[in-house]
């Protein structure tokens, strides 16, 4: 509201319509919204930190046509996502786009999906910004009480977990700070992705003294995973595309960020869809160079098949650490976006009572800031990833990959239930000022298939060590995403049953009394 006439704003008004009253500062401008997505994507940090899991399923091909091809098909996922976001711009996002468009029960599912996704995105982003600060501060000889030099696989898991600590404990000081202090970051993170990206190119491009050839790069095949090679297509291959999925995840933080973005229902649909496309031109940009500089293909495996190992082979070592510096200043900036736009989403469900503890979690500070919403995110993202402190026999920290396909899943799950939703709407959804028209039904259709398959996909086993029919089965190599998944929707469905059905209201007005609420018109409230 505005403090000299007491007007509402254009955008004050339509949050009051929406049944909420401004409470989080307005000040990101268009390019602030776009930012927080661009940095969560930060196609730095997907790109490096997954980019083995491409290599070793897959290999090259997973990366050169996997990349543009999987990107195309995300794009209409983010479309969908932005067509919702105009229609309702508030920090809620994607699990109040469920309840107006499907009811109590769809809002409860929808919400807790990407309140998973968005904590483990904070676990996967920090988890993998630590693992590269270690390779960086190994490349600089750093001993300070942490020998980082050090070759044993135990000792870097550990050293990887400090790192993380101390990571995840930095974008907490920040994100309970400042809300502007986080979107002039972001601004600064939005030009440094992209200059970063164009650097990093050149430096692969004109860095090494030889490259793989063009037909390499586009149609060689590589299977690390262990599993027979008759199942490259259907299983091998589709398990790479997690770098790709996993890459493009949070770019919700557009919806999530609205209520303190001007002119939110335009400059939050627009800074969503196109953060996802300015990231696949840059993605694929970035790891076609890094694919054409693998040429030391045996060291390159016996590293893990990651992108350091490529860049540690390729470059010299003043080079090397010039690109992981850049990566790794690109990895913070991006968990730090990470963990704002998952303190709003707590927040924001907080807000109308979803969360146990909930009127901790929704409190604002001073600086009109979540502090506690932020603690609650990093200290589950800590919980979560714990298990990375143990490696299998080669000292991989498989739990890290289990997070990246718990962000997947998660979000994505998240992502396509109110797009479904809004497709079964048919032609009876009335739009915002930013829509799809009737192109609706055919994006939609097609992001709905595309999710589907991708969680199947991701809760695959993804090495022979997997499977638990299989002898020589090991828990050090289980991806337990799936058991994390379906624990969570027994959780959820269990707590709807229990009380939740009876308690939960969905969105909860604030705008007549922002201290207690009042439960939106019952006739206004959507059926199940």
């Amino acid at each position: 509201m505005s403090e000299s006439s007491g007007a509402l704003s254009s955008d004050e008004g339509k949050l009051a319509a929406l049944g909420y009253k401004q409470e989080l500062n307005r000040g990101w401008s268009g390019f602030s919204n776009f930012a927080i997505s661009l940095t969560i994507i930060c196609i730095l940090s997907g790109c490096f930190t997954t980019f083995g899991q491409a290599w070793n399923d897959g290999g090259p091909i997973a990366i050169s046509i996997g990349w543009p091809v999987i990107s195309l098909l995300v794009l209409l996922v983010g479309l969908s996502m932005a067509e919702l976001a105009s229609k309702y711009p508030t920090a809620g996002g994607i699990y109040y786009w469920a309840y107006s468009l499907g009811g109590v029960r769809w809002a409860w599912f929808t919400g807790w999906f990407n309140l998973l996704g968005l904590i483990s995105i904070v676990a996967a982003v920090d988890y993998g910004c630590a693992s590269f600060l270690n390779s960086v501060l190994a490349l600089y000889g750093v001993n300070f009480g942490l020998n980082f030099t050090t070759t044993n696989a135990s000792s870097v898991l550990h050293h990887t977990f400090v790192l993380f600590f101390i990571i995840l404990a930095l974008h907490s000081i920040i994100n309970v700070f400042s809300s502007h202090l986080v979107a002039l970051l972001n601004r600064i993170s939005a030009w440094w992705m992209l200059a970063g990206v164009v650097v990093i190119v050149g430096v692969m491009i004109f860095g090494p003294s030889t490259h793989q050839s063009f037909s390499w790069v586009f149609s060689h095949r590589i299977n690390n995973s262990g599993f027979s090679g008759h199942l490259y297509w259907f299983m091998i291959l589709p398990l790479g595309f997690l770098l790709t999925m996993y890459t493009f995840t949070g770019y919700d933080a557009s919806a999530h960020l609205s209520e303190e973005t001007l002119d939110a229902e335009r400059a939050a649909p627009r800074g969503l869809w196109t953060a996802i496309a300015y990231s696949a031109v840059g993605g694929w940009a970035l790891l076609l160079a890094i694919t054409f500089a693998a040429t030391h293909v045996g060291a390159i495996n016996a590293g893990g098949g990651g992108a350091v190992p490529i860049i540690e082979t390729a470059l010299s070592t003043g080079l090397a650490k010039l690109v992981l510096d850049i990566s790794t200043v690109g990895q913070l900036f991006c968990g730090m976006g990470c963990v704002a736009a998952a303190s709003r989403m707590v927040f924001a469900f907080s807000r109308d009572g979803a969360v146990p503890g909930h009127t901790l979690w929704r409190k604002l500070n001073r600086h009109k800031t979540p502090t506690w919403a932020v603690l609650f995110v990093v200290a589950l993202s800590l919980i979560i990833t714990i298990p990375a402190l143990f490696g299998n026999k080669a000292g991989l920290p498989v739990a890290f990959f289990a997070v990246t396909s718990i962000t997947t899943i998660g979000l994505y799950i998240a992502y396509i239930l109110p797009v479904f939703l809004r497709w079964r709407m048919g032609d009876k959804f009335e739009p915002g000022v930013w829509n799809l028209g009737k192109h609706y039904k055919w994006i939609n259709a097609i992001a709905i298939i595309w999710v589907v398959l991708c969680v199947i996909i991701f809760i695959l086993p993804t090495s022979p060590a997997a499977v638990p029919w299989k002898s020589g089965f090991s828990w050090d190599d289980f991806n337990y995403a799936p058991l994390v998944t379906i624990a969570l929707a027994i959780g959820v469905w269990i707590g709807w049953i229990a009380g939740a059905k009876n308690t939960f209201k969905g969105p909860v007005r604030t705008v007549d009394d922002p201290s207690i609420g009042t439960p939106s018109d019952p006739a206004l409230m959507p059926t199940d």
